[in-house]
Formats: structure tokens, C-alpha cells, sequence
């Protein structure tokens, strides 16, 4: 055989070369390859097994099996030799293979004549394709260079899977693995249903070149795209390229160990040894590094997984000078957008017009990208590991962002269900858009105000297409995160001003500055905190660093000049800090009237209430603020001591849970109290049930995302508020625990549209 010889596996890389060259069928061609892989590794047999999406192992082509069994012999995943080599993803090299544990007799294939036995998975992207195996009469383990070459070989049956071309031979109504459909379940993080097509953000690149020509130039070609993958590593730590956004600050760092790390250049260097172009072996370690991490049951080991591909995907693209991804006229029309993370700025570079929806492996309901889809109206999903392994660009995929589902490649029946389900939504929007000018009002007379949740200019024109009363949180620092320097007074003031003037008449309440723990800035250094949702952020950063606070607060007087202006101070702790937050407001009011500026036609000061520390200052509170807002993300997630963003944690706590309604009525009671107006904004606004329960606890307004206004209108229209809050507060005084699904029937009795 091939022991000790260098040429033997590279010739044999030339031959299938040559081989896949030819114009011929796809049988042919597999079939050739098996007769070549045996003559070259002087085995008296070789056979290729396709996994297919019912998890059986097909027989596709042999080389010293019998012929007839081809297409007709299959075992599950799992099931004998084959297909614990195809669970496992492991290589298997056995000298008595009968005497295995896992050995299956199959009498069709004639395979009780061989004793020595070495298989290896067909990989791409950790996903196993099939199995190749070489055989032989005489007992023996095969040494390690045909273990090598053996793999390698695979890889160039993986090319073959992942073209399609062996799609032809499937003999019954199911598919090949790779183009098997996939579900998914993530995290909900934008509502909404969205048909379409994969754009990769980032796309792994395609590996054509696979057999390499001249070893050394390999070689060289790999040293040189180190090196710049070492100094661009170096560049994103040191000049801080990734922008506003931080989330892979401490990823970079394991980059740039990863990057500088012997072993796994030296591992890629031997896989050219063998015959490989510089960017097959980098593919070839990765694929061998994800299957046996994607098997690990330390969440700590799988988490690092991230860190290889992104820094295996970094290397590919330095060999193969890729620059960038599509974002405008040669996207699909409804492209939907896989990425592991990105920035909102990042977001907004794609056609709008052409994108539907966007999912991302990584993500969360409070991260900027999320805030910039809802305010597009963009369906997504986020929290969804993985799936960037089983997608290409170009697949059919269902977003939906109302359960958090996915579906890759759906099969036809899904698709017409959700296809029907898009329809169903679209005539229940066209019903909530007839709501629109009428007003939000119950059925027993009690007004509600709509308010919508916002950040960006985009946004103000869902004011009056959605019928909202104005905008309830208009978030300050988006501006500032999608900017590589500091906004400058002017840039502020420009924006604040344009945010007034477009929505005219209606309301709009500024929430100051709220950065600072997840939300980091590249031009403002923040001490690193082991807990950031609890640190140096919101008000507390703003009181720590005055200029930045008096800055937008002078903005936002000049910007409201002949308004009236409604600033709001987040994550506000105690009264006193309050106290400390509204001086400097009425400083800059001095200072605006030294300056002969004109002033706003009334200023209102508000509070958030987002800590739970507020519940027991709220006589002193609604006393000393002219508004208060609930902040309900957070007060809940502090409530509960559940971070919203851990999924873990999603069907364990409910937001209708008795100590969290309790609480939101006590705000509301102390604000009709203090005759102090108080207004709700976070996710539960907008979503029915949840704001029957803030309507029968006595909320009259509540700010919400702009598709949330539609059904919340439908709803309340509908609703007797009345007998509602009689029938909810003797639910409260009896200590009932099962809120949302009391609050779910009582619709269902009373005609209520959820």
C-alpha cells in the first residue's frame, strides 16, 4: 500500500482531480472514484454511504461489495460500523471488524469476506454527509497516512454533496442530509411572519480549490494570510474597529490566542502536506474541530466553538481575498438575513424593499440590532445556535417571529401552512389599519393612550400610519451607538428638533442617555463590571460625568424651542438622584435664557421606574416628578431576578405573575394619588393579554412598538374596563396564580380579540 510513500496520497488527489473533470453522470463519476480510492490504497474494497434526511445510510457506490446492493442497502444513523462512524463523526480503523460489538451483517453486500476495515465521516460545516470505507481480507490497523488520506478524500466527496450533484441518484421522496429541512426554536425577538430566501452576513467561504498543485506555494500562501489575519486581529483590539458595539470584545481576545496558536497552524500546514490547497486545510481542521466540539457537553468547550469558526472563516477569507457581503440590487426580494450578530448600523446598510426578515445565532431583546428590526418592522429571531451550520445562501426559509420558530427548507406542506398564516396576518393588519383614525376607546367609554416606543428618524412615520397619540420613549442613544465619535450639541439638537417637528402636536418623551453596561460606546472607556445590567449606567454614568448629561440636556432645550418638552431619567435608584438629574435641567434652563435662546413652551421632567427600590419611595416620588414611566423590562426582570435575555429562564417566570401585577398596581395607585400621570412602556404593552392585565390595574396609557397598536386598539375596543378591573382585583385579593390563562378565558367568554 501507501506506507511511507509522500506521493501516494497526492497522486492520488490528482487522479480524482482529473477524475471529477470528466464529463460523465453522477453514478459513473462516484463509482470511479470508489474503483480509484481502492487501486490507490491497494484495498480490495471501498465503498461511499449517503446519509439522507431520514437519518438512514444509503449505499451509494462499492468497489469490490457486490454491485446490486448499491442503492438497495441501508442502515440507520448509528446502526453498525457505518453508522456509528456517521453518528459519532469519528474515523473508526479496525483489524477484525467482525469481531466489533457494532459489526451489522448485511448478506446482500458480501462483506463477511473482509476482516480489516477503516471508515471515515463525510464532512462540511461539523455536519456529517455520509461515510467512505476501504476494506480488506487481511486482518490488520491501518496506519495513520492512510487515515489521512482517506479524509481527505472525503472531502472531496463533501464538495460533491454540497453541489447537488448527487441529488440525482436519490432513489425514494426523501433528500440528501444536507438538503434535509431543519426546525429550529430561538428567541422572539421581533414579531412578525416572513417567507424568503438566505443571504449569509457574513458568508462561510465555498472551498472550490481543493487539490493543491505546488505544496510550497501553499504553504507560503497560508503563512502570508496568517500573518494578516494576525495583524488585523491585532487592529480590531487596538483601534477598537468593531464600532459602538462590544459583545465580541473578550472574543477578540481569544482571537487574537487562537490566531498566534502553534498547534492549530500546524495542524493546517500538515493537512497541505497531504495534498490540500491552504484553504481546503483550513476547512479540513475546522470540519474535524466541529465535529468533535459539537459533541461536547461542556457548555464552556461548545461556546468556543464560535471562536474557531469565526477565526477559521477570517483565515478563508484572507486566502481567498473575499471583501464584503451583498447589501444592495443583488440581493434576492426577499432576502432573510443569517448572521451570528451585527450591529443596527450594519443592519441598515441592506435594501430595506428587499428584506423580509433576519435571524441571528446570537442576539437579544434589548441588543441595538433587535431595537433597529422592530423599528423596520423586520421579523427576527435571535438566540438560534447553529443554524449558520446548516444554511447556504439561497435556501427557502420561515421566520417567524411571533413563536420564535424557524424552518430551513421547509417541506411543502409547511410552507403552505405559513404561507396561509402570512395571508391570515395580512387581513387581520388590514382590519387593524381600519382602527386606525378611530378612537382608543373601551367599550364602557374610557379612553386609552397609545403610545409608541422609538429611536430612530425611521420610525416617526409609524406615528400616524399606526394611529398612535405620540411617542411614549423616544430613545436617545441609539444616535449615539450608531456613531464612531461623540454627537456633537449641534448633531444632537439637529435630531431632537427633527423628532418634534415631524410628529407636531402629539407628545414625545426623550428618555435621557441610558448606556453604560451592555450598552457600550468605542469613544467613552467604562470599567469592565462581572455584572453591568446592575452597574455604572443610565443616570448613575450621566451623574458620574456631568458634561455628558448637561450636553443632551441643552440639546434637547434648544431642540424644543416653542414645544413642549418631556425629559425622562432612566434607571433612576432613589429620589435624591432624581433631585440630583432635575438641577441640572433647570440649570441649563438659566443658561439658555443667559444665551437669549428661545424656550421650550413648557418643560415636564419624568422619571423611569425600572428599580425596584422606587416601589417604597412612591408617595415622595410622585410628589417631586411631573410624570413617571415604568420601565417594565427591566422592574421585571430585577422583580424576578431573571434575566429576560437568558432563555433558560423564558417559561419559568411569567410577566402575569401575582407579585408583578401587584406591584404595577401599587405604581398606578400612587399615581392617580398624586394626580401624577403615569404611563407604561416595555414589551408587555404590546402584547394583548398583558395589557388587559395593565388596563384592569388601573394603566390608561402604555407605549408599545408600532405593529403592537393595531391589536391592542382591536382589543380594548372590545373590552367592558369596568367589569374587567372588578372581576381582576377580587383575582389579586384571592391570590390567584394562574393570571394569564384566567385572563385568556375571560376573553375567550366576553368576545375579546387577542
Amino acid at each position: 500500500m501507501m506506507r511511507g510513500s509522500i506521493g501516494g496520497p497526492r497522486l492520488m488527489l490528482r487522479r480524482l482531480r482529473e477524475l471529477m473533470a470528466e464529463p460523465t453522470n453522477p453514478q459513473e463519476r462516484l463509482d470511479k472514484i470508489a474503483t480509484l480510492i481502492a487501486s490507490d490504497m491497494v484495498a480490495e474494497v471501498c465503498s461511499v454511504y449517503a446519509l439522507t434526511s431520514d437519518e438512514q445510510l444509503e449505499l451509494y457506490a462499492t468497489e469490490g461489495l457486490k454491485r446490486e446492493a448499491v442503492h438497495q442497502t441501508t442502515l440507520k444513523l448509528g446502526e453498525g460500523l457505518v453508522g456509528r462512524i456517521a453518528r459519532d463523526a469519528k474515523p473508526l480503523n479496525l483489524a477484525d471488524a467482525q469481531r466489533h460489538p457494532d459489526f451489522a451483517y448485511r448478506p446482500e453486500t458480501g462483506e463477511e469476506a473482509y476482516s480489516s476495515f477503516l471508515g471515515v465521516p463525510v464532512l462540511r460545516g461539523g455536519q456529517t454527509l455520509g461515510v467512505l470505507v476501504v476494506q480488506n481480507r487481511t486482518p490488520r490497523n491501518y496506519e495513520e497516512e492512510e487515515l489521512e488520506a482517506l479524509q481527505t478524500t472525503a472531502m472531496v466527496l463533501a464538495e460533491m454533496f454540497a453541489a447537488g450533484e448527487l441529488e440525482a441518484l436519490v432513489q425514494t421522496d426523501v433528500s440528501l442530509a444536507l438538503q434535509r429541512p431543519h426546525h429550529f426554536t430561538g428567541f422572539a425577538l421581533s414579531d412578525g411572519l416572513a417567507l424568503g430566501h438566505v443571504v449569509r452576513h457574513e458568508p462561510r467561504v465555498v472551498v472550490t480549490r481543493i487539490i493543491a498543485e505546488d505544496i510550497a506555494k501553499e504553504l507560503h500562501r497560508l503563512e502570508t494570510a496568517l500573518r494578516h489575519l494576525r495583524a488585523s486581529v491585532d487592529d480590531l483590539i487596538d483601534r477598537d474597529k468593531f464600532g459602538p458595539f462590544h459583545e465580541y470584545r473578550e472574543v477578540l481576545e481569544s482571537f487574537r490566542m487562537f490566531a498566534n496558536d502553534r498547534g492549530w497552524a500546524q495542524r493546517i500546514r500538515e493537512a497541505i502536506h497531504s495534498g490540500l490547497t491552504a484553504e481546503a486545510a483550513v476547512e479540513r481542521v475546522q470540519n474535524d474541530t466541529r465535529a468533535r466540539m459539537l459533541r461536547q457537553t461542556d457548555p464552556y468547550l461548545r461556546e468556543r466553538l464560535h471562536d474557531l469558526d469565526d477565526l477559521a472563516n477570517r483565515l478563508l477569507r484572507e486566502l481567498v481575498g473575499w471583501s464584503g457581503h451583498s447589501t444592495g440590487s443583488d440581493l434576492p426580494a426577499d432576502a432573510i438575513i443569517v448572521a451570528a450578530n451585527m450591529g443596527p448600523a450594519e443592519l441598515l446598510d441592506y435594501d430595506g424593499e428587499r428584506l423580509r426578515g433576519l435571524i441571528l445565532e446570537e442576539g437579544s431583546p434589548s441588543s441595538h440590532v433587535t431595537i433597529v428590526a422592530r423599528a423596520l418592522g423586520i421579523p427576527t429571531v435571535g438566540q438560534v445556535r447553529g443554524v449558520a451550520d446548516v444554511v447556504k445562501s439561497g435556501d427557502a426559509v420561515i421566520v417567524d417571529g411571533l413563536s420564535g420558530e424557524l424552518h430551513i427548507r421547509p417541506p411543502a406542506d409547511v410552507e403552505r401552512a405559513y404561507a396561509d398564516k402570512v395571508r391570515l396576518r395580512a387581513k387581520r393588519q388590514a382590519q387593524y389599519a381600519k382602527l386606525r383614525d378611530k378612537p382608543a376607546i373601551t367599550k364602557d367609554d374610557v379612553p386609552i393612550t397609545l403610545l409608541l416606543n422609538a429611536g430612530l428618524l425611521v420610525d416617526l412615520p409609524n406615528v400616524t400610519e399606526a394611529g398612535a397619540d405620540g411617542i411614549g420613549l423616544f430613545r436617545t442613544e441609539l444616535q449615539f451607538m450608531v456613531s464612531s465619535t461623540l454627537p456633537r450639541i449641534n448633531e444632537q439638537t439637529s435630531l431632537y428638533r427633527r423628532v418634534l417637528d415631524t410628529v407636531t402636536d402629539r407628545p414625545v418623551t426623550f428618555r435621557t442617555l441610558d448606556i453604560g453596561g451592555d450598552k457600550a460606546l468605542p469613544y467613552l472607556k467604562l470599567q469592565t463590571e462581572a455584572n453591568p445590567a446592575m452597574g455604572v449606567r443610565a443616570i448613575r454614568l450621566a451623574l458620574d460625568r456631568p458634561a455628558l448629561l448637561r450636553t443632551q440636556l441643552r440639546a434637547l432645550l434648544r431642540a424644543g424651542a416653542g414645544h413642549d418638552l418631556r425629559i425622562m431619567f432612566p434607571m433612576v435608584t432613589s429620589l435624591t438622584e432624581f433631585q440630583a438629574a432635575r438641577s441640572y435641567v433647570d440649570r441649563e434652563l438659566i443658561h439658555l435664557a443667559r444665551h437669549d435662546r428661545p424656550p421650550p413652551k413648557s418643560v415636564s421632567v419624568g422619571v423611569m421606574i425600572e428599580v425596584p427600590g422606587l416601589l417604597w419611595q412612591l408617595d415622595e416620588l410622585m410628589a417631586a416628578a411631573d410624570f413617571v414611566s415604568v420601565g417594565s423590562n427591566d422592574l421585571v426582570q430585577f422583580l424576578l431576578a431573571a434575566d429576560r435575555m437568558n432563555t433558560s429562564l423564558a417559561g419559568r417566570f411569567d410577566v402575569l405573575s401575582l407579585s408583578v401585577m401587584r406591584a404595577l398596581k401599587g405604581i398606578a395607585d400612587h399615581g392617580r394619588k398624586h394626580a401624577t400621570p403615569v404611563t407604561l412602556c416595555g414589551e408587555m404593552a404590546g402584547r394583548p393579554v398583558e395589557a388587559m392585565a395593565l388596563l384592569a390595574v388601573g394603566y390608561r396609557a402604555i407605549s408599545m412598538a408600532p405593529n403592537a397598536v393595531g391589536p391592542i386598539k382591536s382589543m380594548l375596543r372590545a373590552l367592558d374596563l369596568n367589569a374587567l378591573e372588578t372581576w381582576f382585583q377580587a383575582r389579586l385579593d384571592a391570590g390567584a396564580d394562574d393570571l394569564r390563562q384566567a385572563l385568556t378565558d375571560y376573553a375567550a367568554d366576553h368576545g375579546i380579540p387577542l
